[in-house]
């Protein structure tokens, strides 16, 4: 029978239909998505081995959650994607304020209701993607919000008393009973708010103003919480703790690979940019790599974390740098080149939290030494190592290109605007250039290689071989030995 037939509880009856409580639609669902070797959390990448499975054992365990991670580590993705694990529609007591089972009311309302009208109670259908409730949690959440309070316009109006169970008001649990419910950032919950949750969590008891409701709400219970060492805003209490079944350990990603594949799938790019720009597979790992720069960076509070926001919203810019730069010069295409990192800095400064240091250093200054950084770690994945010290008769496979900029009495300057052919002409000047990638990176395209080129020069800096000067318009290489040398 389809589930628009289905309209009264003897329809219901007839239909052959089982109750079953959240928890148990979670895991049989689950059972079922593995059996049949389904991605049970799909678009979610790098928890594979590790979030993915402990939370698929929560879930068979029918434990309540709470996922434990620093900021952009996906908590509240994986808290949505839980709805497809829930039945497409289940039945519900019309009328009712809390979702009632037409088989097992809680409410006053629906237990009356079924009284009197008995097989003939009208039911609806509510669908999975109505069964889900977020409350983040704030300072100023009350526990009128989120369990009820009594309501006098509500008495007054049905004229009943103070005492009459009917004058109360349910806030967001109760109206989330059958459903998925999640608190985001708990240890911001005041302590007194926290303490209002143990019977919900345990017994079932609903308190209220002096009542005390025998509500057995159905809930899957899903929190997120970032690690309580770190936070100022205050803690997780200790029994709130105790009655949640699973705490799961989130994590950033642990490769570029995964990084950027979480990059490309969240970035928001219009079909614009990405037909005219082109992005070399080095950028993008470069992107990453600042991420991961700036976990590790020593004027970076670690403990707040580096949210994977921060590539995206770098790639964003990245690209939207390129697009404002081909405009501006009447390109139609573009591909991205390393000056146009510059153009992350307003996603990099917003993202991180300084440490003392970091503030004296200024946050535009930490984020170019990241891209710098970045530039360094990548570098030798390219080409050969460049040692620190090495004796004055040995040959480096960069001598080459750094006599280049050696005999270059006034630098080389690359600017930002310029057309890309203007562009590709400059680097083409340094013909040293040429020899390395021809030797180091022979089957790169010539299209990628102009970014290679740049970012060869880059590394140079980085390794003190070479010395970059930002102005204005662009960015000027000089050999950092030859003005002192040649006495200008």
């Amino acid at each position: 029978m389809k589930i628009e037939n289905i309209k009264t509880l003897n329809d219901l009856k007839k239909a052959g239909y089982q109750s079953k409580s959240i928890k148990d639609e979670l895991r049989d669902n689950l059972i079922q998505k593995i059996k049949n070797k389904e991605t049970t959390f799909k678009g979610v990448h790098g928890y594979e081995n590790t979030v993915i499975p402990e939370l698929e054992r929560a879930i068979l365990s029918r434990h309540n959650i709470n996922l434990l991670g620093l900021r952009g580590q996906a908590k509240t993705r994986l808290a949505r994607l839980m709805l497809n694990l829930l039945d497409e529609y289940i039945p519900v007591v019309e009328g009712s304020e809390i979702n009632d089972d037409p088989f097992n009311p809680i409410s006053r309302y629906a237990k009356e209701l079924i009284k009197e009208k008995g097989d003939a109670t009208p039911i609806t259908w509510l669908h999975r993607s109505e069964r889900f409730a977020e409350k983040l949690a704030t300072p100023d959440v009350t526990v009128a919000d989120i369990i009820g309070d009594v309501d006098p316009i509500k008495a007054a109006n049905l004229k009943l008393s103070y005492a009459d169970d009917r004058v109360i008001h349910y806030g967001m649990i109760p109206r989330a009973n059958r459903c998925i419910f999640v608190i985001n950032e708990l240890p911001d919950l005041q302590a007194r708010i926290q303490v209002a949750l143990f019977n919900i969590l345990q017994e079932g008891d609903v308190q209220i103003r002096g009542f005390k409701l025998r509500l057995p709400l159905d809930i899957q219970f899903l929190f997120t919480a970032n690690p309580e060492d770190y936070t100022n805003r205050g803690s997780i209490v200790t029994p709130l703790k105790d009655r949640i079944g699973s705490q799961i350990l989130t994590h950033y990603p642990t490769d570029i690979e995964t990084a950027r594949l979480i990059t490309e799938q969240e970035a928001r790019v219009v079909e614009a940019q990405i037909d005219s720009v082109k992005v070399p597979d080095l950028a993008k790992d470069l992107l990453e790599q600042i991420v991961f720069e700036a976990r590790e960076s020593e004027f970076i509070d670690a403990k707040s974390g580096v949210s994977a926001r921060l590539s995206i919203t770098a790639f964003e810019n990245l690209l939207s740098t390129a697009e404002r730069r081909a405009l501006k010069s009447g390109d139609d295409k573009t591909m991205v080149r390393l000056s146009d990192f510059v153009g992350i800095i307003p996603a990099i400064t917003g993202k991180v939290e300084l440490v003392y240091e970091g503030e004296q250093e200024g946050a535009s200054v930490v984020a170019y030494n990241l891209i710098g950084e970045a530039v360094k770690s990548l570098f030798e994945a390219f080409f050969p190592k460049i040692e620190k010290l090495k004796k004055q008769e040995d040959e480096s496979p960069y001598d080459d290109i750094v006599s280049w900029f050696f005999n270059l009495k006034d630098g080389f300057e690359l600017l930002d605007d310029v057309r890309d052919k203007e562009y590709e002409n400059m680097l083409d000047a340094i013909s040293p250039l040429d020899d390395l990638l021809g030797k180091y990176q022979p089957n790169i395209s010539k299209s990628d290689s102009y970014f290679v080129k740049e970012f060869v020069l880059w590394a140079l800096v980085e390794f003190k071989l070479l010395s970059k000067y930002r102005f204005a318009e662009g960015t000027q290489f000089k050999d950092p030995y030859g003005s002192f040398i040649s006495g200008i």
